[in-house]
């Protein structure tokens, strides 16, 4: 019974172990992704090929674990990857693929984010659609209180109205993201903040304005190391320098953007610098160079033309793909759900086997035992019962002699009783008569007491025979 006890005891220690071991592990992998997600989002303006690399091998492991989260978020970082890749189609599929995971997770800050990046993409092909996308998560975002989500949004559709020529319109949403991400102290979203607003000042012509807010924003990203943002600045800068007739300023933001360019990889960026190389040629009255930029231009545009067409066309594709994938995963967790279910159930249906079967020869064994038990007590019993017989036969012997021996001492008793009676009376009725006389006087006193004495010595004679009577029963008989 022990040896059971002590199996069902380490059965279930065991399976306690393995169950916080596998809760352990589940959770430095969750850890592990959420750091490689992380990682690559901080990547993103530096090094956008690097943050799609890192991104994947979060999905991976998100995946493996069916971490619903963190497939979402993985799909996400890959999808702004894709987008300062310059690659739309790819970039859209991530996110409708995020959108779907982050719905599956009922993660609304998920959602929101998914709808901004969405918003972002949209921005410089379709100004409504942007905005529909921006505000969706800008109302998400309020609803669920997340100031650093509702900058974000801010900023992105300040930068949908700038490209809408809206430009005070523009001002007020990065004024308002401003002093939110001023709040939240992020620097990074501050030195862009700094740049949108020097584009619009640039725009409005307010070229000191602009200069001081470009140049403060092109020292804050490059002590950051955000190539993009230095990128981006430089192109203003570029702009804001030609505007200004100063060529050479111009022709140093250029080649300074442009190697912050290459370093990106980002072909809008490389293709925005050479029409401002060509603008600049203009400027200089340089026409030879300028055709040559121009040229470039051309096949370019050419290039981008056939590209937004097959865009377009990969979007409407990649929209089919995307719900048969969701239709592929939805199956795919429902099966890992049902695995994982049967696992368990398969688990506990054993353990519950075991602690059956153990609690079964555990019954067999006592049931032995307590019969053992009551077949002794059955062999004490019926000694018992023959001992308590033979007392009650004993028993009524000893009562039949008593009640004989009573019987027989009751009868004394009543003759005993009877012969006092007699016996007494008359000595007491003497001595009661004799008082009676010597109370009148007919009798003389010295008489009387000698009568007196005689009856009471007649009594005590009579007391001291009744008692030797009752000691010595064996002398019986009446005087």
């Amino acid at each position: 019974m022990r040896k059971t006890y002590t199996f069902l005891l380490f059965f279930f220690v065991t399976l306690t172990v393995y169950a916080r071991d596998i809760s352990d592990v589940a959770a430095r992998d969750t850890n592990e992704v959420i750091n490689l997600n992380s990682h690559a989002y901080s990547n993103r303006l530096t090094d956008p090929k690097q943050t799609v690399e890192d991104a994947t091998k979060a999905l991976t492991l998100a995946t493996k674990l069916n971490y619903m989260d963190g497939i979402a978020e993985s799909y996400r970082v890959i999808g702004i990857g894709k987008y300062y890749l310059d690659q739309p189609e790819k970039a859209i599929d991530n996110y409708l693929n995020s959108l779907a995971y982050f719905g599956k997770a009922n993660n609304l800050r998920g959602e929101a984010k998914v709808y901004n990046n969405i918003g972002v993409l949209f921005r410089d092909h379709d100004y409504d659609r942007s905005l529909v996308y921006l505000n969706k998560s800008l109302v998400i975002a309020q609803k669920i209180g997340d100031d650093k989500l509702i900058a974000a949004s801010y900023l992105n559709i300040g930068n949908t109205y700038n490209r809408k020529n809206n430009f005070y319109q523009a001002l007020n949403y990065y004024d308002k993201s401003y002093h939110l991400f001023s709040k939240l102290k992020d620097s990074v979203n501050l030195i862009q903040c700094l740049l949108n607003r020097g584009v619009i000042f640039y725009k409005l012509k307010d070229y000191d304005k602009a200069l001081g807010l470009l140049l403060e924003a092109n020292k804050g990203a490059k002590s950051r190391d955000l190539n993009e943002s230095v990128a981006s600045i430089d192109l203003t800068l570029a702009s804001l320098y030609m505007a200004q007739r100063k060529f050479d300023e111009a022709e140093k933001m250029v080649q300074e953007g442009t190697a912050y360019t290459q370093l990106v990889r980002d072909p809008k960026l490389e293709y925005d610098y050479k029409y401002t190389t060509y603008e600049l040629e203009v400027n200089r009255k340089n026409f030879e160079n300028a055709l040559i930029s121009l040229r470039e231009i051309y096949k370019i545009d050419s290039a981008t033309y056939k590209t937004n067409v097959s865009v377009q066309m990969n979007l409407v594709e990649a929209k089919r793909k995307q719900e048969e994938q969701l239709k592929e995963n939805e199956r795919i967790a429902e099966r890992q759900a049902y695995d994982r279910s049967r696992f368990w159930a398969v688990c506990t249906v054993a353990g519950l086997l075991l602690v059956v079967i153990g609690l079964l020869v555990g019954n067999v064994k006592r049931k032995a035992k307590t019969n053992a038990q009551l077949t002794m007590l059955n062999g004490e019993v019926l000694r018992q019962k023959d001992n308590l017989d033979r007392i009650n036969h004993h028993l009524e012997e000893i009562i039949d002699e008593r009640t004989k021996d009573l019987q027989i001492k009751n009868k004394k008793l009543s003759e005993h009783s009877s012969y006092l009676s007699h016996q007494i009376r008359g000595p007491i009725a003497t001595l009661r008569g004799l008082i009676n006389l010597e109370k009148e006087g007919l009798v003389n006193q010295q008489e009387c007491i000698d009568m007196m004495d005689k009856c009471v010595s007649e009594i005590d004679e009579k007391i001291i025979e009744m008692s030797d009577m009752l000691h010595n029963p064996s002398q019986g008989g009446n005087a």
